[in-house]
């Protein structure tokens, strides 16, 4: 164990920083990149979604697993796997020279970026002693933000100035410098309580669920819903489903405990993630093409058009956790996500042939203040929900929700506003698509705030829940995950850990 001042923590803290930004990076560069990768290719708007979900689908698939991979054979060892890989993966990302070789590269680094998730913060909670954990994962969290903070920035630039190719490529030298401080300064860590077989199974049919949902969604539109490839899809992803909640149910140490959604609050709390986050990450995906083909903007502009909704949630954040731990989730968590769907339907105005400050930064800003209401206390509430011994297994679970959410409505979200085939290139077809797009978005995030404002309850007040100093901080990831808060920063898991 060592100390949070101390020169062995700092190291520790960076190589952890610089490894979970890889990914962190990587999530939020992509969508600023889509349009030049479509315009070189000559790639319809479904192969642009599989370019997201492939990275998705893996990742979601196996972050589960990979946090129990971590406990077993040695947390360290998984993470600089999984760090190596991300960076192979990339370098191959970087040089694909066609779309079906960009979506299988893309595929195999998001194994990459599911071992390397869970890792990093499972190294903190095993490399610090207790009394410094907090300040120690604070920081790692507070880095990890600026890393998504400036991703879009870097990412538009190398796309203006190089190639999109440049976006995968810088992976190269971050992953190297991180495996070099992971071999030197990062200890070696497991879980010794850890038993029974890692489930392989459930991992590989959770994989083949979310795959034919994806190409089901995906494929769906332009094939048809009655082509055999659709139905045969749909008959696979419901095949794959029952089997998957079958073998968990009778799994002595099942990837996903499937009791824990009899918990009320565990499953509601999950349901708005889930809704929540489909609303943004349908919308964040059609958002930068939007901006590229309707508005003209480059793809730097386009980064830094996004750029105060990181801001936004950054100086939030913190706040908005520790009022929800004076007041009860139940208000932030009904209103939060209603201001999220307003943020969204605002973002109709972008299609519009008005100055920035007039058509997109209020539906940003909006979106953005909703989601700084919402995230910490929805996370802390689905970690608040379980027991302390599972609280690493809550924030895993809720991370991958959130994850899931992204990739279904990244597959269903165009389709529903009328965007298919080539539209995406025509930009008043887009801008029709993408107005409806965004009502709709945001209507799933307003029935998720009329769902917690429902099914959430505040815990009752006793003198151990109002403990604790009023500055204790909430601590959050970066805006593709959901945070983390301080139950999960102070307690060690009994499963995977997520970011």
């Amino acid at each position: 164990m060592v100390r949070y001042q101390s020169k062995a923590g700092r190291w520790i803290i960076a190589a952890t920083v610089l490894g979970s930004g890889m990914a962190a990076i990587d999530a939020t560069v992509i969508g600023i990149a889509l349009p030049t990768i479509g315009r070189q290719f000559h790639a319809d708007l479904g192969t642009l979604q599989w370019v997201v979900t492939g990275y998705t689908l893996t990742l979601a698939s196996l972050l589960l697993t990979a946090g129990s991979l971590g406990d077993r054979f040695g947390r360290k060892r998984v993470f600089m796997v999984g760090v190596l890989w991300f960076a192979l993966a990339s370098a191959a990302c970087a040089v694909a020279q066609g779309t079906t070789q960009l979506i299988v590269t893309r595929v195999l680094q998001g194994i990459g970026g599911a071992l390397l998730t869970p890792g990093s913060l499972a190294i903190l909670e095993a490399s610090f002693l207790e009394e410094d954990r907090s300040e120690a994962i604070g920081a790692w969290s507070g880095l990890g933000g600026v890393a998504t903070a400036i991703g879009p920035f870097v990412g538009g630039y190398l796309i203006a100035a190089a190639s999109w190719r440049w976006i995968f490529l810088i992976n190269l030298p971050l992953g190297v410098a991180v495996l070099w401080m992971s071999s030197r300064h990062v200890p070696e860590s497991r879980d010794p309580s850890v038993t029974g077989r890692i489930d392989v199974t459930g991992a590989i049919l959770a994989t083949v669920t979310l795959a034919t949902l994806a190409y089901a969604l995906i494929e769906g539109p332009s094939r048809g819903w009655s082509a055999p490839a659709t139905v045969g899809a749909l008959v696979a992803f419901a095949l794959a489903a029952l089997g998957f909640v079958m073998v968990e149910q009778r799994r002595p140490a099942p990837m996903l405990p499937l009791g824990m959604f009899t918990n009320r609050q565990f499953a509601v709390t999950n349901l708005v993630t889930l809704v929540v986050y489909a609303g943004l990450g349908g919308v964040l995906f059609l958002l930068p093409v939007v901006l590229q083909v309707v508005r003209h903007y480059s793809p730097l502009e386009s980064g830094l058009a996004l750029l105060p909704l990181t801001l936004v949630m950054l100086l939030l954040s913190a706040r908005s956790g520790r009022l929800a731990a004076s007041i009860g989730p139940r208000l932030q968590m009904g209103i939060g996500p209603i201001v999220v769907g307003a943020g969204l339907a605002l973002l109709v105005r972008v299609p519009d042939h008005s100055s920035y400050v007039v058509g997109v930064l209020p539906g940003v800003l909006v979106l953005a203040f909703g989601l700084a209401i919402t995230v910490a206390p929805l996370t802390s509430t689905a970690l608040n929900s379980v027991s302390a011994s599972h609280s690493g297994l809550a924030s895993a679970v809720n991370n991958d929700v959130a994850r899931i959410g992204s990739l279904v409505a990244v597959a269903i979200l165009p389709a529903l506003g009328g965007i298919t085939g080539l539209s995406y290139l025509d930009p008043h077809l887009l801008a029709i698509g993408f107005q409806r797009a965004v009502f709709i978005a945001g209507s799933w995030c307003m029935v998720g705030g009329l769902v917690a404002a429902v099914g959430i309850r505040n815990p009752p007040a006793t003198p151990e829940s109002d403990a604790g100093p009023p500055d204790q901080p909430h601590l959050h990831c970066a805006l593709e995950a959901t945070p983390l808060g301080e139950t999960a920063a102070t307690a060690s898991p009994s499963g995977p850990s997520g970011e």
